[in-house]
C-alpha cells in the first residue's frame, strides 16, 4: 500500500475520533483543535509536527513515529507511548493532560513538560536524564528503575520516587519534596 505524504499543512477542527489512519506520513504539519480520541494511529509517522488543543486520549500508537513533536494544550489521557516507534522518538509538552499515560522503556532525554498534569503516569525504566518538569502535577506517577540524572523537578509537585530504585545523580528537587523521596523509610520529618 502506498504511503500518503502531507507536508507543511494545517489541519483545523477535524474529527478523526475512533478512526484508523493508515500509511500516512505528516511532515512539518500543524493540527489545531482536532480530535484523535480512540483513533488507531498505528504505523503512521509524524515528523516536526505540532498539536494544539487536540484530544488524542486513548489513541493507539503501535509503531507510530513521533519525531520532534510539540503538544500544546492537548488532552493525552491513557496513551501508551511505550508502543510508539523508538527511532528518533522526541517530543515536548506544554499545558497538557497526560494522566494515566505510559512511557515505559522510552528515551525522553531532555524532554520538557511545562504546566502538565501527569497523574498516575508510568515512567518505569524511562530515561528522563536532563528532562525538565516545570510546574507539573505528578500525583501517583511511577518512577522505577528510571534514569533521572540531572532531571529538574524543582517547580513541580506531588512527585515521589525511591532514590534507591532510580539513577538520581544531579536530580534537582525542591525542599518540600524531600519527604516524598524518603517515604519508604517511614521517617517523621518536622
Amino acid at each position: 500500500m502506498e504511503t500518503k505524504l502531507y507536508q507543511n499543512r494545517i489541519f483545523d477542527t477535524i474529527d478523526y475520533s475512533e478512526q484508523r489512519l493508515a500509511n500516512t506520513e505528516f511532515v512539518n504539519c500543524e493540527f489545531v483543535n482536532c480530535s484523535f480520541s480512540k483513533s488507531d494511529l498505528s504505523h503512521n509517522d509524524f515528523l516536526d509536527c505540532t498539536f494544539k488543543n487536540c484530544n488524542l486520549s486513548l489513541a493507539v500508537l503501535k509503531n507510530t513515529g513521533l519525531k520532534n513533536i510539540k503538544f500544546i494544550g492537548c488532552k493525552l489521557m491513557g496513551l501508551d507511548f511505550s508502543a510508539a516507534n523508538s527511532f528518533l522518538f522526541s517530543m515536548n509538552f506544554q499545558d497538557c493532560i497526560l494522566d494515566y499515560s505510559t512511557f515505559i522503556y522510552k528515551k525522553l532525554k531532555k524532554t520538557i513538560f511545562i504546566d502538565c498534569f501527569l497523574k498516575e503516569t508510568d515512567f518505569s525504566n524511562t530515561d528522563l536524564s536532563l528532562a525538565s518538569f516545570k510546574n507539573c502535577d505528578l500525583s501517583g506517577a511511577t518512577f522505577v528503575e528510571s534514569i533521572l540524572e540531572k532531571t529538574d523537578f524543582r517547580t513541580s509537585r506531588n512527585y515521589s520516587f525511591d532514590p534507591s530504585e532510580n539513577k538520581i545523580k544531579g536530580t534537582k528537587v525542591s525542599h518540600a519534596a524531600l519527604a516524598g523521596l524518603l517515604q519508604k523509610f517511614d521517617l517523621v520529618i518536622e
